[in-house]
C-alpha cells in the first residue's frame, strides 16, 4: 500500500469532507444494494449489514468507501480498504467481496465511478508534456505495458477526495451534469494519475499494454466461457507466446486462463441454480462442463459447499434478510 502524506490523511478537512460524503450518499442510496445516479458512470452502493464472503465480479472502477469497512480476496490475496483508502480495478476480475464493518444505524457505503481505456488515454495525451523527451516518454511506457495486477488499493488524500465529493454535489443540479460531470470526472481520473501506483492505470488506456491485450483475452472467456478453449488459441488473441500469456495473465489475475474460465462457469451455473431453479446436472452442462462429477468438486472447491446444499443455504439466507 502507498505511503501518503498523514496531514492529507489525518486532518479536519479530510474528516469533513468524509462526513459529507456519508451524508450524500445517505441520500443518494436509501435502500441497500447498487443505486444508480443521475451521472450514469457513478453509482453508490450500501449495505446495512456485514456479509459472508460473496463471489462476483468486478468490472474496470474505482471505489471509495465513504463509512464502513469492506474485504476483496482476488485468489490468495486480500485487499482491505475503508475510507482511508480507494479499490481500482483496472480489468474484469473474479473477486470475493465482504463487507466486514456496517449497521443500521452506520451502513456501509461505497462510491462507484466506472473507468474507461478511452478516458484514461486522452488524459495521459493531454497531460504528457510536450517538451518530454524520447527517452523519458519511452522509460514510462515501458514502466505502464509491464503487466502488474489488475487490481490495487492505495491511501486516499484530500485532493482526490475533494473531487469526487463535488461531482456528489453537483447531482444536486441536474442541468449542471452534462457539461460539468465530464470535467469532474476527468479531474478524479487526473488526481489518481497523480497516485505513486499510476502505472496500474495506465494499463488501462494503452492500447499495446499486456493488461489491454490480457482483457481482450478475458472479453473472450465472458462471451464464450462454455467453449474448451486451447490455450494456443487464447495466445493467439493476446499476440503472444503461450508461456508469455500464462505469464501475463498471471501477473494481472492473480489465476492461469483456464482458472480464470473455471469461475466463470462456476458463477453462471451458481446464478442458474439460484435464479432459475435448474437441478444441478443441467445447471453443469449448460455451462460447458461434459463431467457432473467435476463440476460437483470443482463447485464445492470454489464455495466450499456441493451444489444442493449451498443452494439451500443461499435461500435460506435470502429468506432471513427478507425477514429482517
Amino acid at each position: 500500500m502507498n505511503a501518503a502524506d498523514p496531514s492529507l490523511i489525518t486532518s479536519p478537512s479530510v474528516d469533513a469532507i468524509l462526513a459529507e460524503m456519508v451524508a450524500r450518499t445517505l441520500k443518494l442510496a436509501p435502500q441497500e444494494g447498487m443505486s444508480k445516479t443521475a451521472f450514469g458512470p457513478l453509482q453508490i452502493y450500501r449495505a446495512n449489514r456485514t456479509s459472508e464472503a460473496i463471489h462476483g465480479r468486478y468490472e474496470p472502477a474505482l471505489c471509495i468507501i465513504a463509512q464502513g469497512c469492506k474485504r476483496a480476496m482476488l485468489g490468495d490475496e486480500i485487499y482491505n480498504y475503508s475510507p482511508r483508502h480507494y479499490l481500482v480495478a483496472a480489468v474484469d476480475l473474479p473477486v470475493v467481496g465482504q463487507v466486514v464493518e456496517a449497521s443500521e444505524d452506520k451502513p456501509y457505503l461505497c462510491v462507484r465511478l466506472e473507468l474507461t481505456p478511452q478516458k484514461i488515454s486522452d488524459l495521459l495525451i493531454e497531460t504528457t508534456p510536450k517538451n518530454t523527451s524520447p527517452q523519458t516518454s519511452h522509460d514510462k511506457l515501458s514502466r505502464a505495458v509491464r503487466s502488474q495486477r489488475g487490481l490495487f488499493v492505495s491511501q486516499a488524500n484530500g485532493h482526490l477526495l475533494d473531487a469526487v465529493l463535488r461531482l456528489l454535489r453537483l447531482l444536486d443540479n441536474p442541468a449542471d451534469l452534462p457539461i460539468l460531470a465530464p470535467l469532474f470526472e476527468r479531474e478524479i481520473l487526473y488526481r489518481l494519475l497523480q497516485d505513486d501506483q499510476a502505472d496500474a492505470l495506465h494499463q488501462i488506456a494503452l492500447a499495446d499494454s499486456h493488461a489491454q491485450k490480457i482483457a481482450a483475452v478475458i472479453a473472450l472467456l465472458k462471451r464464450d466461457f462454455q467453449k474448451s478453449w486451447r490455450i494456443e488459441e487464447l495466445a493467439q488473441t493476446a499476440c503472444m507466446s503461450n508461456s508469455s500469456l500464462h505469464t501475463h495473465f498471471k501477473n494481472v489475475t492473480n489465476m492461469t486462463p483456464l482458472q480464470y474460465q473455471k469461475n466463470l462457469r462456476l458463477q453462471e451455473a451458481r446464478r442458474l441454480l439460484f435464479a432459475e431453479n435448474l437441478d444441478a446436472a443441467t445447471a453443469s452442462h449448460r455451462v460447458g462442463y461434459e463431467s457432473p462429477s467435476q463440476f460437483n468438486r470443482e463447485y464445492h472447491r470454489l464455495f466450499g459447499l456441493p451444489p444442493v446444499r449451498d443452494l439451500a443455504q443461499l435461500r435460506a439466507t435470502k429468506q432471513l434478510m427478507a425477514n429482517a
